[in-house]
């Protein structure tokens, strides 16, 4: 594939590389336009079957995720089928999960993590990652000891 979103579309992400990402809340409304090519769930319950390549990852609500080596690997996937697909990130409200793996992704694609929450609520909300424990897992995300798939 080689579709990538609408850089205007509502809850689209632009990564410094160039990167399209569309973050948005399951509890919402599918956006209209193009499905995604790729999705990556983070709940606490496995999501309803889609129409599309999904991924579930493991991610409580207010928390952060269950296995932090699933869940880099799950990131780096994202950020590098963002290169030539549609992909979205999504949890329930679209804002604390979905912006922390928004942030982490944006660490893979060269954010210093001290500032990766800044840019994702620059960028996609400025609501984004919304509890202590999720700016934490962001700042620490990619350091030497953590799990992070960098590139």
């Amino acid at each position: 594939m080689n579709a990538t979103w609408n850089p205007s579309a509502p809850g689209v992400l632009r990564l410094p590389s160039g990167r399209l990402i569309r973050g948005r809340g399951l509890r919402h409304p599918l956006p209209e336009g193009p499905a995604p090519d790729f999705a990556l769930y983070l709940l606490g319950h496995q999501p309803p079957p889609v129409g599309w390549e999904a991924r579930w990852l493991r991610w409580p609500d207010f928390r952060c995720p269950s296995d932090r080596e699933e869940a880099a690997a799950a990131l780096r996937e994202v950020w590098e089928r963002a290169a030539g697909e549609r992909v979205e990130v999504a949890c329930g409200g679209g804002r604390g999960r979905t912006g922390t793996a928004l942030a982490c992704v944006a660490v893979l694609d060269g954010v210093p993590p001290g500032g990766a929450v800044r840019y994702v609520r620059e960028h996609y909300a400025a609501r984004a990652v919304e509890t202590l424990w999720q700016r934490r897992y962001v700042t620490r995300f990619g350091q030497p000891g953590q799990p992070a798939a960098g590139r």
